[in-house]
């Protein structure tokens, strides 16, 4: 029994000590694991550029390290393996010619693209060591903002104008946040300058003279920032007599549209006016019929012997087929020729058809 009892402990005593140099071991660094650092948990990378997921590791053991890169999906991709910096296997087509890895387990990115977004563990194990070294990095992609710059209906608004909106406009760029500045000082959501939810529209609900500034815009995201070009907003004030007018233009306007509904017009017909009286309703004694007014030889006026005499008149009248032509030549009869007619037009030329002496007799006829 006493054997037995000395048997169990120096069992126990062996125990203990291992369990000693065990921790000591540990308190001493002194344990055959790979101890690795990340300097930076989070690397912001643009569209097209490079990202370089940084780590270090140590060990005691002289081997090279089985580096082991993934990416976290619903399941998770494979990016690379390496003994070293010697690759393991093919790579994924959309890695190719876009990964290198560095002896320390740092992995570098060519070429980033927006599907390369995400969290990338790693892990690194020598064979000597019985703990193996991991950790995780995190990988935005974003595309770098164009220079932004304001858009507004008008530059120049008359004071108390409503929903004044002033858009911060950029072709490119990704996560953006937006700040808004008048005459240089950030402005925040107030009575009259409301801000939409992004930030983007600034809307001023109602213009005073006041508002007559300078503003601009700022735009930010993961990958820089930039500002837009100053742009002045002028306010013009209205007059008194203009907004009294603007506030009742509504009552004017229903009183107009009363007044035309309700009128109508007079229906009195319009009488034509009263035609001059020209030469072309004479008549045709014979016939009783119109005279075509280019058919009418007007008189002509000449001094004879000093006194102001008319001309005979000869009307032109159309041939009557029914008259033969020794009837429609009346007007050579050698009875007429000894006393031929004289014409004239109205009573304006019976006072200069005075007779001089010796001058054959003539019968005036009038028509009218």
């Amino acid at each position: 029994m006493k054997a037995a009892k000395g048997a169990s402990s120096k069992t126990k005593i062996v125990t203990h000590v291992f369990l000693l140099t065990s921790l000591g071991f540990f308190n001493s660094g002194e344990v055959l694991a790979v101890n690795m650092t990340i300097p930076n948990t989070l690397i912001r990378g643009t569209v097209g550029g490079e990202a370089l997921l940084s780590v270090r590791y140590s060990s005691f053991s002289l081997d090279l390290p089985v580096i082991k890169w993934q990416l976290q999906r619903e399941k998770s991709v494979t990016v690379v393996q390496s003994i070293g910096t010697d690759i393991i296997g093919t790579l994924r087509p959309e890695y190719r010619d876009r990964i290198l890895v560095f002896e320390n387990g740092t992995l570098l990115l060519h070429n980033l693209r927006f599907s390369d977004e995400g969290t990338y563990d790693v892990e690194i194990s020598i064979t000597d060591d019985t703990f193996t070294g991991d950790g995780s990095i995190t990988l935005t992609v974003d595309e770098p903002i164009s220079r932004p710059y304001i858009h507004m209906e008008s530059s120049s608004v008359l004071e108390l104008s409503e929903n004044v909106i002033l858009n911060c406009s950029h072709e490119n760029g990704t996560r953006t946040t937006y700040r808004w500045f008048k005459g240089g000082k950030l402005q925040t959501n107030e009575t009259r300058f409301v801000l939409s939810p992004d930030q983007k529209l600034l809307t001023i609900t109602r213009v005073l003279m006041v508002d007559d500034d300078i503003y601009s815009c700022a735009v930010e995201n993961p990958v820089g920032n930039t500002s837009s070009l100053p742009i002045r907003l002028t306010v013009y004030k209205r007059s008194s007599l203009y907004i009294i007018l603007s506030t009742g233009g509504i009552f004017l306007l229903i009183a107009l549209v009363t007044v035309c509904a309700c009128w109508t017009p007079s229906k009195k017909p319009r009488h034509p006016p009263k035609s001059r009286k020209t030469f072309s309703r004479l008549y045709n004694r014979s016939h009783r019929s119109p005279i075509n007014t280019r058919d009418v030889v007007l008189p002509k006026v000449t001094e004879h012997n000093g006194i102001n005499a008319v001309t005979s008149l000869y009307i032109l009248q159309q041939k009557d087929p029914s008259m033969d032509d020794s009837s429609s030549n009346s007007i050579g009869s050698p009875s007429e020729l000894d006393n031929p007619p004289c014409y004239t037009s109205g009573p304006n030329y019976t006072s200069s058809l005075a007779q001089s002496p010796g001058s054959p007799t003539c019968s005036i006829h009038r028509y009218t």
